[in-house]
């Protein structure tokens, strides 16, 4: 909105990038980067990507004029090539110089071959998705490398902001194996707590104690559907419900109490009586009942599409999603940026004078390091989105107050995935624990009008907003972008939905699996002869949006520095998956229709997982040249399934690896958690205290930075922070315990 009250979408997240937060800035990209996800995300936001090759001259030249520096190798097979990371700083010490490797720079396998197959297997992505008779399979494209590159995006923005505050640039380290095995949190959590391991599920989502279905054949497709937890779910399963009435459907979900319901708990042999029903009901039904009746009735379920399918969709025309460029129709943006009021307009320009400048008051929040050290951030976020991109932004230094209710507690908070959790008891979860570290929490009421005493004063406080959810919810608390930047132009908001806060759709019901099933993912993953598949990880939308949100908030922030302009982010999940799926929304447009191809990808020459000795163990392979598809024709000796059958997977895969063919093993958890070193070395799990579960291993946000290293802390107690952060807002002793009196913090 500009300082007219005009709505002003910044080219940063737009088509063209022309004024976005990183205009005039200089991107040099090296081996074959430019067109990779990283680089198409910093272009959106207005940075001038250059391919350079790599030579002496011309790249020592480049470097000493750019703003950041991209890499697919690593630390030392950059070395490798000429160009060791001394030499990098010795030319431009202001430099952020950004890799995004298989395996990270600086371990053993640093120097091994790889790509997104590899990738997948050695941390423990491919291992979960798929069916129990048959191998592994890979999720569509390239999941794993889209999803840490987004996280090498955070990373970016991250130390650019840095580079504002001290002026030092920094090498920020990716591995692809370590972002991921970010991903397998729920095998993480079940491994170290009951010592049992997931398996594949087919479609199905695997929430650690329930195998819960969410692909389910129709008369003409597929769609995807899942009865959901507690008051976030109960409306759409009675939906569910009512409308199998209504068709005469034998019906076991009828009288359930969806309020009780909890998808960890529920009785294996109940749920399976009630998939059978439910699955009958999803015969009968069409492509087009789902589309309009299933929307009109709220259930939670969306029509598996393809990639074709994608392009026709009016709700993408109608947030002006595509552009054309080459004669065919790409994605435009990972993100939409609106412009706050200019300065001038009205309000106060910078935080609040009459709040605290640190957080001294919170011992493991004080004198805390990381690149986002000093950004504080008011998080309204519930559910996983808005956890996961506050938890990066927490991890990376920023001072994060989460509020939140026992009256619409966070999801995370509800499921009981380990024996050490109970299902009345909102802070014994590790599920939430995991996605939640960095913060300090404060529980309040926001529909009472008394909690504006606190939330108003935050407001100065916060240098951003995090919020996720339903689109409108936050104006009908009064606290919709709209109405905070007029007291706060220069505040950054960010809004994470599955279809974006604009649009056709914007008020429709979705979760993770919906951006999957509407943007061609889940119709490209598995079996051309068998049903589509979900990921067994976590849910991918889930996961990949926050960096999106953390990444433009960060840049964001960084140019608010030099305007004193906010903005509010919108990032849509479906519109991020459609990112993802860009291949095969250019291929559907080519004449190449889009299929499943199991463990193939038409860019690499030859790839597959074989079997290697032992119930279940596996390696994946793959080949990209005739002179490694000749190297390993004379290793197997014959066909490469029987030669890999009765070998140790660790074993042949060094063998391989020697050999120069890029190969890895199928790991489990057990293997990730363990037995592999270089990952722990990395530091993928960060051994955190818990008052009630005892230190355990976290999920670290996987981004290395070598200048300001991040210090995580241990998640909040429901409420746990309630008397520090009202403090922070200015209320006195005597008010906190008049509002709590009066029952304003539950």
């Amino acid at each position: 909105m500009s300082g007219n009250g005009v709505v002003n979408e910044v080219g940063a997240m737009g088509s063209s990038g022309a004024n976005g937060p990183l205009s005039g800035l200089r991107v040099l990209a090296l081996g074959g980067m430019a067109d990779r996800p990283l680089c198409r995300f910093l272009a959106t936001l207005g940075a001038q990507v250059r391919t350079v090759a790599l030579d002496a001259d011309g790249t020592a030249a480049a470097l000493a004029d750019a703003d950041f520096l991209v890499d697919p190798w690593g630390l030392q097979m950059l070395a490798d090539r000429g160009l060791p990371r001394a030499r990098i700083e010795s030319l431009n010490p202001a430099l952020v110089h950004v890799s995004v490797s298989v395996f990270g720079s600086g371990n053993a396998r640093s120097r091994w071959q790889g790509a997104e197959l590899v990738a997948s297997a050695m941390g423990g992505a491919l291992r979960l998705t798929g069916e129990p008779d048959r191998a592994p399979v890979k999720e569509a494209l390239d999941a794993c490398t889209f999803h840490a590159e987004m996280a090498a995006a955070a990373g970016a923005m991250a130390a650019h902001y840095a580079r504002g505050v001290h002026g030092q640039g920094q090498h920020v380290d990716v591995s692809i194996q370590e972002v991921a095995f970010s991903r397998n949190v729920n095998g993480v959590l079940v491994w170290q707590f009951d010592r049992r391991k997931l398996h594949r599920v087919g479609g199905a989502l695997n929430y650690g104690r329930a195998t819960v279905r969410c692909i389910w054949p129709l008369a003409d497709g597929w769609c995807f559907h899942t009865l959901m937890t507690g008051r976030f779910g109960a409306p759409a399963n009675q939906a569910l419900s009512d409308w199998m009435d209504e068709t005469g459907q034998d019906n076991p979900l009828r009288g359930v109490d969806w309020l009780r319901y909890n998808r960890s708990t529920l009785p294996a042999e109940t749920r399976a009586v009630w998939e059978q029903a439910i699955a009958a009901f999803f015969k009968t039904r069409t492509r087009a009942d789902i589309r309009s009746e299933g929307r009109r009735r709220g259930i939670n379920a969306c029509v598996v599409e393809s990639p074709a399918d994608v392009l026709a969709d009016p709700h993408l025309e109608a947030r002006a999603f595509w552009q054309d460029r080459d004669g065919l129709r790409q994605p435009s943006r990972f993100a939409r940026l609106v412009e706050g009021p200019v300065a001038g307009a009205g309000g106060d320009m910078t935080r609040s004078s009459s709040t605290p400048a640190s957080s001294a008051g919170h011992a493991a929040a004080a004198g805390r390091g990381g690149p986002l050290a000093g950004v504080r951030i008011l998080d309204f976020s519930w559910a996983l989105v808005g956890s996961i991109t506050t938890k990066v932004l927490g991890d990376l230094g920023a001072d994060v107050i989460k509020v939140e209710t026992r009256t619409r507690p966070c999801l995370s908070r509800l499921d009981v995935q380990v024996a050490a959790s109970r299902a009345d008891d909102f802070d014994d979860k590790p599920w939430f624990a995991h996605l939640n570290t960095s913060k300090r929490s404060l529980a309040i009421d926001l529909k009472r009008p008394e909690s504006r005493e606190v939330i108003g004063p935050l407001l100065g406080w916060a240098d951003a907003v995090m919020e996720n959810f339903s689109p409108g919810t936050m104006d009908k608390l009064g606290l919709g972008y709209a109405q905070l930047s007029q007291r706060h132009p220069s505040l950054v908001m960010a809004s994470g939905s599955v279809y974006g806060q604009t649009g056709p759709l914007a008020g429709e019901w979705g979760v993770d699996g919906t951006g999957g099933a509407l943007s061609g993912r889940t119709w490209m993953t598995g079996w051309d002869d068998r049903d589509p598949l979900v990921p067994g990880a976590v849910p991918y939308g889930d996961v990949i949006v926050p960096y999106v949100l953390a990444a433009c908030i960060a840049a964001a922030l960084a140019r608010r520095r030099k305007t004193g302009q906010g903005c509010h982010i919108d990032a849509s999940m479906y519109e991020i998956c459609v990112q993802q799926m860009r291949t095969a929304i250019l291929g559907a447009q080519q004449g190449s229709p889009p299929r499943r191809l199991g463990n193939a990808d038409p860019a690499v020459l030859h790839q597959d997982v074989y079997p290697a000795r032992g119930a279940d163990r596996w390696v994946a392979i793959s080949v990209f040249d005739e002179s490694q598809r000749a190297t390993l024709a004379r290793l197997a000796g014959g066909p490469v399934a029987e030669w890999t059958r009765n070998q140790d997977e660790r074993a042949l895969v060094e063998q391989l690896q020697a050999a120069g063919i890029a190969a890895g093993v199928v790991q489990d958890i057990e293997d990730l958690v363990e037995l592999d070193t270089p990952l722990r070395e990395r530091g993928a799990l960060v051994m955190l205290p818990h008052p009630k579960l005892g230190e355990f291993g976290h999920v670290r946000t996987p981004i290395s930075f070598s200048r300001d290293v991040p210090q995580p802390y241990r998640a909040p107690g429901l409420g746990e922070h309630n008397a520090e952060v009202l403090r922070i807002a200015g209320l006195d002793a005597a008010r906190h315990s008049a509002l709590e009196a009066a029952g304003v913090f539950k």
